[in-house]
């Protein structure tokens, strides 16, 4: 067994051993480069760190120093880098879990931020039980959503494309009034620009091209997203979701996949709240207050509901697009859709007199969308 002793300096206050006893705790400060590893004993109050590189001979290299693995128990931070720390772990059969960074507690004055003062950190709060872990998916899950993710940020891309454009004609006194931007009518009208100034033609000629490589980029990535929409394990679920109105079977491929297990969150609150949509609190005593709403979640998950959730404006309808997405779902899917496109439409309506802001009422739908959701989702 790995024996390092370190000096105390109190960086840290000493932790408990309470909860998580006889495991060796790691807790891993992962980077592109290195990885700060703090290893708690048992019988120790405080972790010693190391670093070591970021790649799988040394992570070998450091689990193969403990004489029984079944005692290991390693934590990190999901970020950047991914799962395949986890997976390698898992292979060399050691436990490990992926914590939620939004969600570990932080001291208000602390403002001293080392890669192993964060190590020590996450090993000191995993072994008091005061981690929250994420649902891990596998590979093939990941890989679809990666896609997914690819889609959205196309969509991000051809939004910003779009309002270059538009501020370019503003800047020259050219506004559309005649109906929505980027309808049919709307395309025809930009055709139908000309300008007289050699350089003023040349820029507007740059921006429409970039616009149409966006919508081409767009077209592509969605043909290649079809088939999985209609194939396990995301198939079957993008469906159900497409049910409801501002959610297509592309729109419920994404969100089935950013989710992949609803069955993990036990209550629609609690994926309320990871989806960042809840507002935040700070009452204390006789004094209550709520903010914004948190925005620690899944910020992918976030934005897609949020755009579902514009849907609910208009008056209660079944058009063209939706009665294809009812067409081979169960009646009671039907009408559970029908009876939220009724109750958030009228939602949407109330707030709507009371709000200044739009944007403060589509978030306000999106989280009731989001219960609406999990409670589709988790019915048999």
């Amino acid at each position: 067994m790995m024996r390092v002793t370190e000096p105390h300096t109190g960086e840290e206050p000493a932790v408990s051993s309470v909860s998580h006893q006889g495991f060796i705790h790691l807790g891993l400060d992962v980077s592109k480069d290195l990885i700060a590893v703090a290893v708690l004993l048992p019988d120790r109050d405080r972790a010693t760190v190391q670093k070591i590189v970021h790649d799988e001979q040394s992570v070998r290299k450091l689990i193969g120093r403990f004489e029984d693995r079944s005692k290991l128990w390693a934590c990190y931070e999901a970020g950047p880098t991914g799962y395949e720390l986890y997976r390698l772990l898992g292979r060399l059969g050691v436990r490990c879990e992926v914590i939620a960074p939004s969600l570990v507690p932080r001291a208000r004055g602390d403002r001293v931020k080392t890669d192993k003062r964060d190590a020590r950190k996450l090993a000191g709060l995993h072994r008091a039980g005061q981690l929250t872990a994420i649902a891990v998916p596998s590979r093939s899950e990941e890989a679809i959503r990666d896609l997914c993710r690819t889609r959205g940020d196309i969509v991000g891309d051809r939004t910003r494309a779009r309002n270059r454009l538009t501020k370019f004609l503003l800047r020259h006194s050219i506004v559309w009034c005649d109906g929505s931007n980027w309808t049919r009518k709307h395309q025809q009208w930009l055709n139908s620009l000309h300008f007289e100034d050699r350089a003023l033609a040349l820029t507007f000629g740059h921006y429409r091209a970039n616009l149409e490589l966006r919508d081409a980029q767009l077209a592509a990535v969605e043909e290649d997203l079809r088939p999985f929409c209609e194939t396990e394990p995301f198939g079957p679920p993008a469906h159900r979701l497409g049910a409801y109105r501002g959610v297509t079977h592309m729109g419920g491929l994404g969100l089935a996949a950013e989710v992949f297990d609803w069955r993990r969150f036990p209550a629609a609150r609690s994926f309320m709240c990871f989806t960042g949509l809840v507002p935040s609190e700070d009452s204390s005593g006789l004094h209550e207050h709520r903010g914004h709403i948190t925005h620690a979640g899944n910020r992918h998950l976030r934005a897609q509901l949020v755009e579902a959730a514009w849907a609910y404006q208009h008056r209660p309808h079944v058009g063209s697009g939706i009665a294809a997405r009812h067409a081979d779902l169960p009646p009671e899917v039907v009408a559970r859709a029908w009876n939220a496109q009724v109750r958030l439409n009228r939602r949407f309506r109330n707030l709507a007199r009371r709000k200044n802001v739009r944007s403060v009422v589509a978030a306000a739908i999106a989280r009731e969308l989001a219960g609406f959701l999990w409670a589709e989702m988790n019915t048999n």
